[in-house]
């Protein structure tokens, strides 16, 4: 007796109700992590994770979650974020291999495997050994010259404000000063964002789209690889990565074209391929160039927004820096145009400031996720199995009260003068930490000392509407908006 289409048609969905109902049951009170405390519908799907991210939340969330939970929170059916103080030395340090969701970075498709989307520990770190010299501060800071002259440029706006006496957006001028360095310090040139003052291209907009929609993406990689990480879509260029990607390629070919480039990233990357042509290829550094250009940016402006932001909040550590910068400079130091990374180094103060606008507002605000390796690990109280996803975010561990007392979420410079700052250090980390730290560090580094240096002693800044908590997204990184500030010249 044959069955009617109508029956058969149930009979199937009946059975994929039951599949599902199996599959929600199994990690909701069977998987090796269920007992882990976390959101409802976080036991089961990785939804609740997804909507934080799109909403631009997920860093107070998880914050507000540990408060209430502990060390440990479930925050999918196969990953728990871990705030215990050993998290780091042992999920980060360890080393672990990373999680697939790493695997969607590699930008504009498949095919183009960085340093960032490749999980293995060993084949990550041989990746990055022809990828390192460039990056390394004996290289970078040959390129200080031009990072001043930009720096430069972008002092010509914050004039122009003054005199105008018009509220300036930072934020935006940020973005462009980042993006104008960034380009400088990788390819000898400038996109042209502060010489015309705009977004040049909308590549700022188009990062920031790349950066909201690969954080949720990566985690439905087979659907993002078949319908737009592929070279099809690749070469229509018709979404943010093939955008991004294009424009970097194109000032690739330019730099390789030019005959006056300084030895920049590039000229140190293509010396790489040279040498080791088995191990360096164009595709290689057209995928990495990309996540300089893309991340390097994003990351740099919200650490300078962030400075700005907190300091002119607390006028107090502002003045007491520019005292410090008057001291050096009647000593014969920070007397250039634009301070100068040594000079600005120096200043402890300074220093203070910095690392602590970007401890309690962190450039990167997503997880960074590891697989629990053979024979389990051991944190604290609770053993994890073999392939469970553990992953350390910088936001709660910096505003963690067990690690850095009940004032964590203050912005305390002075923490890091009479505070022990070697334990500190363990536990600071916006540039990641261990195999996978941000490579590109010492370029943050430089121009966030130079350029806040330089304009704490120039300039009086203060916001256009007194008082006013500025607005952000956090995405993969942290994209700041919405805090209009106005500017005034320093009195002689």
């Amino acid at each position: 007796m044959e069955l009617s289409p109508a029956i058969s048609t149930h009979h199937l969905l009946s059975g994929v109700v039951v599949l599902l109902l199996a599959a929600v049951t199994w990690r909701r009170y069977c998987s090796p992590i269920s007992h882990i405390p976390g959101p409802f519908t976080a036991s089961f799907t990785r939804l609740w994770h997804m909507h934080h991210i799109l909403k631009g939340d997920q860093n107070t969330e998880l914050i507000r979650l540990h408060k209430k939970h502990g060390h440990f929170v479930k925050i999918s059916y196969d990953e728990v974020s871990i705030s215990h103080p050993d998290a780091i030395r042992k999920v980060l340090l360890a080393p672990l291999e990373k999680a697939p969701w790493y695997k969607a970075l590699a930008i504009p498709d498949y095919r183009f495997q960085s340093a960032m989307s490749t999980t293995d520990p060993k084949q990550k770190m041989e990746r990055s050994r022809r990828l390192a010299p460039g990056y390394a501060l004996s290289n970078v800071i040959k390129s200080e010259p031009a990072i001043d002259e930009t720096v430069s440029m972008f002092l010509t706006w914050l004039d122009a404000y003054a005199s105008s006496h018009e509220p300036m957006d930072l934020a935006k001028f940020f973005s462009y000063l980042t993006f104008d360095v960034v380009e400088e310090v990788a390819f000898s040139r400038k996109f042209g964002f502060l010489g015309q003052g705009v977004d040049v291209g909308n590549s700022i907009a188009t990062s920031l789209a790349l950066n909201a929609y690969i954080t949720v993406a990566a985690f439905l990689r087979w659907l993002h690889v078949a319908l737009l990480a592929n070279p099809i879509v690749t070469w229509l260029a018709i979404l943010p990565m093939g955008h991004l990607f294009n424009t970097t390629k194109r000032a690739v070919a330019e730099r390789q074209q030019s005959t006056d480039a300084r030895w920049d990233i590039l000229a140190s990357w293509l010396q790489q391929m040279r040498q080791y042509p088995d191990q360096m290829n164009m595709k290689t550094i057209h995928t990495q160039a990309t996540s300089l250009v893309g991340a390097g940016s994003d990351t740099v402006s919200s650490a300078l927004q962030s400075f700005v932001y907190h300091m002119i909040r607390h006028p107090t550590a502002w003045n007491r820096v520019r005292e410090e910068i008057d001291a050096a400079a009647r000593v014969g130091r920070c007397q250039d145009s634009v301070i100068s990374f040594r000079d600005a180094n120096e200043l402890p103060l300074l220093q203070a400031c910095i690392k602590e606008a970007i401890r309690v507002f962190s450039p990167v605000s997503m997880g960074l996720p590891r697989l629990a390796p053979k024979g389990g690990i051991t944190i604290g109280d609770e053993t994890f199995p073999v392939g469970a996803i553990l992953s350390v975010n910088p936001w709660v561990i910096h505003h963690s009260q067990e690690l850095w007392g009940p004032d964590a979420s203050e912005f305390d410079p002075d923490r890091w003068i009479t505070g022990d700052v070697a334990k500190m250090n363990r536990y600071w980390m916006p540039f990641g930490a261990g195999y996978n730290s941000c490579p590109g560090q010492h370029v943050t580094k430089i121009e966030l000392s130079m350029v806040a240096a330089t304009i704490v002693r120039g300039y009086d800044i203060c916001q256009a509407q007194k008082g006013q908590t500025w607005k952000w997204q956090a995405y993969f990184t942290v994209v700041p908006h919405s805090w209009p500030c106005l500017i005034r010249k320093r009195d002689s």
